[in-house]
């Protein structure tokens, strides 16, 4: 069977950025498993998996704009410490969820200074190219129930009712 929208998709991977160095991979782990269609993975990722079938190797590189976006300067804020006073501790790294006039947002403290925390609302990975290998261990129809729900079942069900 051929992936294709709703086909339900089990695949090991490796993904690196431009310096090649390896910032995931399913190695010594179960598969990465996910509805195929539904937005689960970068758009680039998705449209090179199509048409791959179980037992498929390949590697592809993605560019930013096809992965998490490219990066946007004016994401990046000063602000003062104060602002974070409601927060019992924070620290350089620390993801947050944010409310900006575009709605709820995540956004990460990349700098503590004095008075001033900086803050990033760019994906970590925005503004880089990525290349993955990716092996396709199985590929098989999404049933209507996951189909519904938006998610992969294990065997015996997912533990929530709709």
């Amino acid at each position: 069977m051929k992936i294709a929208a709703n086909t339900v998709v089990s695949m090991h991977y490796q993904v690196k950025n431009n310096e090649n160095e390896v910032l995931d991979s399913s190695e010594g782990k179960n598969p990465l498993v996910f509805i195929h269609g539904l937005g689960f993975l970068i758009p680039g990722l998705e449209k090179e998996l199509l048409e791959k079938t179980a037992g498929d190797t390949f590697s592809c590189t993605i560019e930013p704009v096809n992965a998490y976006g490219e990066r946007h300067e004016g994401l990046v804020q000063r602000l003062p410490i104060e602002v974070f006073d409601n927060i019992e501790e924070i620290h350089e790294g620390m993801q947050l969820r944010a409310d900006t006039d575009q709605g709820e947002q995540s956004i990460f403290i990349t700098k503590i200074e004095d008075e001033f925390v900086t803050v990033d609302g760019n994906h970590p990975l925005a503004g880089i190219e990525l290349t993955f290998d990716v092996e396709v261990v199985e590929v098989r129809e999404a049933t209507p129930e996951e189909l519904a729900h938006g998610h992969v079942h294990s065997p015996g069900g997912c533990g929530h009712q709709h």
